[in-house]
């Protein structure tokens, strides 16, 4: 499915979210703040999407990341959750994370069982392998998004001109992504 405005890139600070991934579900997850989450645009809707992450000045993973309400939990705040594919010594709460959503894995669902919503994810994370190898995906991962300082913004993310909060942007106006 191709998603206009793809790939789209965000940064902020990791906040902590609704401490279910790692306790109940055994996938931890990064969080944005809300707003970052309220600056997406349109386009980018309800879904789970794959990509690459940077956690601070750390190298590149590939990522797999929810946008949505989170039906089974049945959540009143839209979130973006990003699970990225290494695993971390430590939690990473306040520190600086960078994403590309590079394209869309399936729309947001319910489920009727923990187990379900469990291997869904799963699944999910085994597409966004897939799909983050692929050569046309990869270059992403190399983008200089990632490779600039604080929160993208002019000065550092907690100086002035910075924003601890973050921001979104889009590489281009018309651009997609198809997969």
């Amino acid at each position: 499915m191709t998603v206009k405005g793809l790939p789209f890139f965000a940064v902020g600070k990791v906040v902590k979210g609704f401490g279910r991934g790692s306790k109940e579900l055994g996938i931890p997850t990064a969080n944005f703040p809300e707003a970052v989450v309220e600056q997406l645009p349109a386009a980018v809707g309800t879904g789970v999407y794959f990509g690459y992450a940077r956690v601070d000045e750390g190298p590149v993973h590939n990522m797999v990341m929810s946008i949505g309400w989170n039906p089974f939990y049945k959540n009143d705040k839209k979130s973006m959750e990003t699970h990225i594919l290494h695993k971390f010594d430590k939690d990473f709460y306040g520190s600086m994370l960078r994403i590309c959503i590079v394209g869309f894995i399936r729309p947001e669902e319910n489920f009727k069982s923990l187990e379900a919503l469990i291997r869904a994810i799963n699944d999910d994370i085994e597409m966004a392998r897939e799909l983050c190898a692929r050569p046309e995906h990869a270059a992403l991962a190399k983008a200089d998004f990632f490779y600039q300082t604080g929160d993208g913004t002019e000065g550092d993310s907690d100086g002035p001109g910075g924003s601890s909060a973050g921001r979104v942007e889009r590489s281009g106006s018309d651009t997609s992504i198809d997969h």
